[in-house]
């Protein structure tokens, strides 16, 4: 059987994917991309926000209309089919069946059920199938999330926080180096507080040291940690490590003291500022990135100014903003949603054309500075490679590097390079050649 499949959503959302395309090739299912030719279709959605909520069934619909012609089946599993599926078999009878994030476990005798094939039932223990860069993989960390922040449904998606055993995520990560995987990215809902299930302490440090001696990864990022959970013994693991990327992801969401407190934020503005200056003193080329959110209920103008704020005293090397809207099952779902759209959507622009001002200035300095550069792809228009340096997380989400070579260059390699200019977010670099 030809089977298709399509990953919405975050880079967890991806490695459930991923353990779904392990669990089809270990199989011996046919894997597609061409998805006029799919037999069947299995679609892994978001349902955080509710953009994501409508790319899901927007994408769920589009395929659905495949049914009219060669496509015989059509599943739906991952957030939204978590949150919403008693609501969504009664109003989508095209889908054939709906798969619940805690059906998981049993996720192969289901499939095997509705596609008539034999799968196997070991879904998360097969070895995982990447789905794009070979040279890249994320590693999470846990699932599951304790903080209930006031604004946030993945408690309510994914459960409490679980950690997985240290032995286990050490040995999925020897297993991808192996496989000719050079970057590790780790990620989880809360990373900072990965172990904190098994004994109420922080055990991230202990992971990373052991991660770090692994024979043939070349970087190491953590993306999402919380302020308030940043030890120096962590600082102190990243400075002293050979391997781990001093790249700080630190959605802090605002600037205010107030908001943090509606949003059930433990940090406040003095702790953030701290803490983001001492990881710039002891460690002068960290890279630090953020979140931010605008128009939470009861926002003021002095609020909002307070945000700003912190962002000019810390000067992010990047920064996402994001409007809030409210989803059901959260705390906020009942505060008055008191700021108007058209105004949520100012102060977003506001902050960012300062983060555009501040990513200017900062970047400028690069300029003429030697760095290492991991080379992605290749842009014909302009006769220029894609890549990433250590200032740039994967899949875009921080921008990327333009990479002028006279020689031919080779996708998941890493080359020497030297910084020539600032491009917007994005930085242009040439080649040193031999």
């Amino acid at each position: 059987m030809k089977i298709g499949v399509i990953s919405l959503g975050c880079a967890k959302n991806l490695v459930d994917t991923e353990n779904l395309l392990g669990l089809l090739h270990v199989s011996k299912q046919e894997i597609t991309t061409d998805y006029e030719e799919a037999d069947a279709i299995i679609i892994n959605t978001c349902g955080f926000i509710e953009s994501a909520k409508v790319e899901a069934i927007n994408t769920i619909l589009d395929v659905a209309d495949l049914k009219e012609h060669h496509l015989k089946k059509l599943i739906v599993m991952g957030c939204l089919a978590q949150r919403y599926k008693p609501d969504l078999e009664k109003e989508m009878p095209e889908v054939d069946r709906f798969v619940a994030i805690d059906e998981y476990s049993n996720l192969g005798t289901i499939l095997s059920e509705v596609l008539g094939e034999k799968i196997a039932n070991n879904y998360g223990k097969a070895p995982r199938l990447l789905s794009d860069k070979p040279w890249m993989a994320y590693l999470r960390i846990a699932d599951g999330c304790d903080n209930r922040c006031s604004y946030c449904a993945i408690p309510l998606i994914r459960g409490d926080l679980r950690s997985f055993k240290e032995d286990e995520l050490v040995k999925e990560a020897i297993r991808l180096v192996n496989s000719g995987v050079k970057e590790l990215t780790l990620i989880a809902q809360d990373s900072s507080r990965y172990g904190f299930d098994w004994d109420r302490q922080l055990h991230l440090s202990s992971l990373l040291k052991k991660l770090d001696v692994i024979e043939g990864v070349r970087w190491i990022r953590i993306l999402y940690l919380y302020p308030d959970e940043i030890p120096n013994d962590l600082i102190e693991t990243i400075k002293n490590s050979k391997h781990i990327l001093p790249y700080f992801d630190i959605p802090i969401q605002h600037g205010s003291d107030r908001m943090l407190k509606l949003m059930h934020r433990r940090s406040n503005a003095a702790e953030i500022l701290e803490r983001t200056t001492t990881i710039r003193k002891e460690l002068p080329n960290a890279v630090l990135r953020t979140t931010v959110m605008t128009g939470f209920p009861g926002e003021t103008l002095e609020d909002h100014e307070l945000n700003v704020e912190l962002i000019k005293a810390v000067k992010w090397d990047h920064l996402g903003c994001f409007t809030y809207s409210k989803e059901e099952g959260t705390a906020s779902y009942d505060m008055v949603d008191d700021v108007p759209e058209e105004e949520k959507e100012r102060r977003k622009k506001e902050i960012m054309m300062l983060q555009d001002e501040i990513v200017k200035d900062s970047r400028k300095a690069l300029v003429n500075q030697k760095t290492e550069v991991l080379i992605e792809g290749y842009e014909p228009l302009t006769d220029m490679y894609l890549g990433r340096t250590t200032l740039f997380a994967p899949d875009g989400v921080d921008g990327v590097v333009r990479v002028k070579s006279n020689t031919k260059l080779e996708k998941g390699s890493f080359y020497s390079a030297i910084y020539t200019r600032v491009s917007g977010q994005n930085m242009m670099a040439e080649i040193i050649e031999d």
